[in-house]
């Protein structure tokens, strides 16, 4: 472990083997920190924060700090942030409103400069934040999801496996899994993430069963009701059972489909 003088560890924080802490780091009693994982200069680390191996934090991330919530009363809550995960400048992630609730970063996730993660968020695995992005309470990021620069992810959102927010978007509802948003839109599907499909080593054959299942979402005349029962009656696969289980689920409802080169929501 590589402490650097000016950096404050309270009494009572676990440090793992490997550890690099720069200048004029702060670390709370009760943090635990992963082996190999390093700390830039002017990082904070409060409250029960847990952070994995081989992560790098950088300069002013302040991780762990009481929730911006009203209802927050006291109590001890968490903030536990998995392996190899990066965490650029600025960055803040707030710990969970509710005694014993989590506000949880899978691994080998990136959050760029100043972006923002509000209390009890749940992100998945292999998940990017751009610059700038705020992600209020109790938003729900799948695995593999991609948020550009400058998006507002609302409070109880749910952004599904693979989708992708295209810069400036605004979300109040939830953005299925596999689709991207409209850029500086609100609320706007505009089509597949194809270019996520395909790194993520989808078949020519899946993306196509996928834009189908996409069409009859939102292109057919059933409702979003009727889509998804026609969906599961029609496709028996994976992908699709995943697809209509997440609009099952939606307590918020999901973003509608605009065509590339129409206009957006912009309300």
């Amino acid at each position: 472990m590589a402490v650097h003088p000016t950096a404050v560890i309270e009494a009572g924080a676990r440090i793992g083997e490997e550890v690099e802490i720069g200048p004029f780091c702060y670390v709370a009693a009760t943090v635990e920190i992963g082996r190999g994982t390093q700390l830039a200069p002017h990082v904070t680390l409060l409250g029960y924060t847990r952070l994995g191996e081989n992560c790098k934090v950088h300069s002013g991330a302040v991780i762990g700090d009481l929730p911006q919530d009203v209802a927050y009363q006291g109590g001890i809550s968490y903030v536990h942030i998995g392996d190899r995960c990066t965490l650029r400048e600025g960055v803040t992630i707030h710990r969970g409103t509710q005694p014993e609730t989590v506000t949880h970063v899978g691994h080998d996730c990136l959050l760029m400069a100043h972006s923002h993660l509000g209390h009890n968020v749940y992100v998945g695995n292999h998940v990017t934040i751009a610059n700038n992005t705020l992600i209020a309470g109790y938003a729900h990021v799948g695995d593999r999801a991609f948020i550009s620069g400058n998006c507002l992810v609302h409070q109880f959102t749910r952004i599904g496996r693979l989708a992708m927010l295209s810069g400036g978007t605004a979300i109040q509802k939830d953005v299925p899994p596999f689709c991207m948003t409209r850029s500086l839109s609100t609320n706007t599907i505009m089509g597949l993430n194809v270019v996520g499909l395909r790194r993520a080593g989808f078949s020519a054959q899946e993306r196509q069963l996928l834009k189908k299942a996409l069409d009859i979402l939102y292109r057919s005349q059933f409702t979003t009701s009727q889509a998804v029962q026609h969906l599961r009656e029609q496709f028996v696969h994976p992908l699709i059972q995943e697809f209509c289980d997440f609009i099952s689920a939606s307590e918020r409802g999901i973003c509608h489909f605009v065509r590339r080169g129409e206009g957006g929501d912009l309300s």
